[in-house]
């Protein structure tokens, strides 16, 4: 299928497409115009790649795992290092989350000063 149909089928925009070929997680073939030409797969492993961004994966974390998962959701198979990749990216996120709580815990502190001192001006 062209590139159109395959955005079509997965609702995912041809750029974004072209994208995910250039990081290498989807390999077209090509048709005897030059055009890209995806197998009926593509549509399972763009589902994939879509789930796989939403847990916060990057494209090159997606590339280690692709061949790991299977279905549309996916369900991810164990392979060499797959935990391990799942595991340091949980473990980024943790860290993310608990800065954010900090800065979210800093800013209530000085809203609420600031509120009180408003309240004494009055």
């Amino acid at each position: 299928m062209l590139i159109g149909e395959l955005s079509r089928r997965t609702g995912v925009h041809a750029h974004q497409l072209r994208y995910y070929e250039a990081q290498g997680l989807l390999e077209p073939g090509r048709a005897a115009s030059g055009y890209r030409d995806y197998a009926d797969d593509a549509v399972v492993t763009v589902a994939q790649i879509r789930h796989l961004l939403e847990a916060g994966l990057s494209t090159q974390e997606i590339r280690a795992l692709l061949p790991c998962a299977s279905g549309a959701v996916p369900e991810l198979e164990p392979c060499p290092e797959l935990l391990d990749t799942l595991r340091a990216r949980l473990h980024g996120l943790d860290g993310h989350i608990d800065a954010l709580s900090r800065s979210r815990d800093a800013l209530r502190g000085y809203i609420t000063a600031t509120e009180r001192r408003a309240a004494r001006i009055r």
